[in-house]
């Protein structure tokens, strides 16, 4: 196989594994990067350093690797996020027209792939390509929400080098580089029944004449991240990681169809657009703790900057066209997780639950687009060691999500989307496995 042939080869596979969009954790976040971690809510992330994914948890772990590895990922999420409309009123003061929209959530397949290497008792590198971030919401095109979303995607793909250094034979510090890309496809259906009745067109009426666009937008950007991890003992230890803020400026297209004739307006046609988004800086705390060979327990908080994303806003090349702007002022959030780990012999056995908070501050700024609400996780896993260079780990958790509630109202940003009004009911279930291979 020559050099290109072997490019495209590793591009097309990078393309299919990393293919993750929906944020099973609350807001955008994806914290699905171990199945062992998975097993145990992600309890400890920062201070387990029990393999290779710690270049995402906490890249000082990698000091407390003895040997090389490579880990390989793969997860599978099932969410569900139902709609009730309750009484959802057009700007006319009519019922919103449509169905609730079916199931939105979408099942994903999410990878990951993390290398590390040992230089000696105090040097150790790796580098980690993973999604960070992800959203994939999908409603029938003619769902009573339809003016606020159809079709939300986000794609995120982070490559992560890192690199440790134990200080002493207690500290170790880490450090990462992150470059970021992202992928953004968003759509929604127009009233230009509404507006073009507006403007004098015959033959046109309000939620009768809809028409749709679509945005398509994608940016490079880069980060950093930061760990430290001390070993009170050989049974203790306690581990602090930063993740950075990152952030984007997307550029693209609009996609604009089923626009009445004529269209007096000078709007409503193909353009180029572009957008910010700032994806938070997030702090863990974890500690882990053995009581024996046998059993470990593990603890985490964590911390997430949302309020980082305050809305969303796509500006137009073409000049006719306003800002499309979609309020959401988030608000910070944590995470608490505990987890507990039984060793006997090659087996390993995990359980763990946590508490995740949501950055969605109230019904009114809630968007169809992220149906999101605090949720709890309760989580099992399993691992065994197949021999001395390889193991395999799998892990399942459920998450029961609070019923998120809608409330918006025809103003603003809102007039002629709809003041649309209900409920939803959300859960999810992942299921996660991995194999480690040492050297």
């Amino acid at each position: 196989m020559n050099k290109m042939s072997f490019a495209c080869s590793v591009y097309a596979a990078c393309a299919v594994l990393f293919y993750s969009s929906y944020a099973a954790c609350a807001g955008l976040a994806i914290m699905e990067q171990s199945a062992k971690g998975l097993g145990t809510a992600f309890a400890g992330g920062a201070a387990a350093a029990e393999d290779a994914t710690t270049i995402f948890f906490n890249p000082a772990g990698l000091t407390r690797l003895s040997r090389s590895q490579a880990v390989a990922g793969m997860y599978l999420l099932f969410p569900s996020a139902k709609f009730s409309n309750k009484g959802s009123i057009h700007l006319t003061g009519q019922p919103l027209s449509g169905g609730d929209g079916g199931d939105a959530g979408n099942t994903i397949v999410i990878g990951n792939i993390y290398y590390s290497h040992r230089f000696n008792d105090r040097l150790s590198a790796g580098v980690g390509i993973f999604s960070p971030f992800g959203l994939s919401t999908t409603y029938d095109s003619t769902w009573v929400g339809r003016y606020h979303a159809v079709k939300s995607d986000l794609f995120s793909l982070n490559i992560n080098p890192s690199l440790a250094y134990r200080v002493t034979d207690k500290l170790s510090l880490g450090a990462g580089i992150n470059a970021q890309y992202l992928n953004a496809e968003l759509s929604n259906a127009i009233d230009f029944g509404l507006i073009f009745a507006a403007l004098g067109v015959a033959g046109v009426a309000p939620q009768r004449n809809d028409g749709f666009v679509t945005f398509k937008a994608d940016s490079w950007s880069w980060g950093f991240n930061l760990g430290a991890l001390y070993e009170f003992s050989g049974d203790t230890r306690a581990g602090i990681a930063y993740r950075s803020r990152i952030a984007h400026t997307l550029t693209g297209d609009a996609h604009f169809s089923g626009v009445p004739s004529p269209n007096p307006t000078g709007r409503f046609v193909d353009t180029g657009v572009k957008t910010d988004v700032t994806l938070p800086d997030s702090l863990s705390v974890s500690i882990w703790h053995n009581f024996s060979k046998e059993l470990a327990v593990m603890a985490d908080i964590t911390w997430t900057n949302w309020s980082t994303v305050d809305e969303l806003r796509i500006r137009f090349d073409n000049p006719a066209e306003s800002d499309a702007v979609t309020t959401l002022h988030w608000k910070d959030t944590f995470r608490y997780s505990i987890g507990a780990v039984y060793m006997p012999g090659a087996w390993a056995f995990r359980a763990g639950a946590a508490y995740d908070e949501s950055p969605v501050s109230d019904a009114a700024l809630l968007t169809p687009r992220v149906p999101d609400n605090d949720r709890i996780w309760l989580a099992a896993g399993v691992g065994y060691k197949i021999s001395d260079k390889i193991s395999v780990d799998a892990g399942y958790a459920h998450l029961f999500v609070k019923n998120p509630e809608i409330r918006k109202t025809v103003t603003g940003e809102n007039q002629f989307r709809g003041g649309l009004s209900g409920s939803y009911e959300n859960s999810a279930d992942v299921i996660g496995a991995e194999i480690t291979w040492m050297f």
